[in-house]
């Protein structure tokens, strides 16, 4: 029978084989308990609360240019419906491109119409000051359905927007710009 004195050490290839599964055991733990958790967590806030997303195009300069990116708050609109004013990111129906980033400026009951370079909500001229351009282009006087907005490019002579595709169901919103976070030097809110 064989005996085990405990006061003898055990063997090197004993020792270091123990060590490298406990260190391969910590390291395993370490993986499980913390970073499964914050992918999940990165996973769960990417899905359902906010996206990064990048500006393609020009149609929103002079505000946004290409390249920049912002932050997409997928939340708000599942208790709000939209505002005017309010940059918003958009599927279009039917369509194999990127998503397109756009400005409300039609809410459901508005009449909308746009003549001799200037956009008009219910018969009154709409106060733009973001613009820096006149909107080319006419659109007859329209009614914006219930569930549905209107939306125009700040860059109007440059813009695949409600004056070519319609209106945009609510349902196609994916949600609206929040932050912009890059590049540095232009880090900030949108405000409508």
């Amino acid at each position: 029978m064989d005996q085990v004195n405990p006061e003898t050490p055990p063997s090197e290839a004993q020792t270091s084989s123990g060590g490298w599964q406990a260190s391969l055991k910590v390291w395993w733990d370490e993986i499980v308990g913390t970073f499964l958790p914050a992918i999940a967590i990165v996973l769960a806030v990417n899905l359902f609360l906010a996206q990064p997303r990048t500006v393609h195009g020009e149609s929103m300069e002079p505000n946004l240019h290409e390249q920049e990116r912002v932050i997409v708050d997928l939340v708000t609109y599942r208790f709000r419906a939209p505002e005017r004013g309010e940059i918003v990111v958009l599927n279009l129906p039917n369509s194999h491109t990127d998503p397109l980033i756009k400005r409300v400026v039609g809410l459901p009951g508005d009449t909308i119409e746009i003549a001799n370079g200037k956009v008009y909500i219910n018969d009154a001229l709409l106060d733009e000051p973001y613009l820096n351009q006149e909107t080319p282009g006419h659109v007859a006087r329209q009614l914006v359905p219930e569930e549905h907005v209107f939306v125009l490019g700040d860059n109007r002579g440059s813009s695949n927007d409600s004056r070519y595709f319609g209106v945009v169901p609510y349902e196609d919103i994916l949600g609206r710009a929040w932050l912009r976070y890059w590049p540095p030097a232009e880090v900030g809110l949108f405000h409508p």
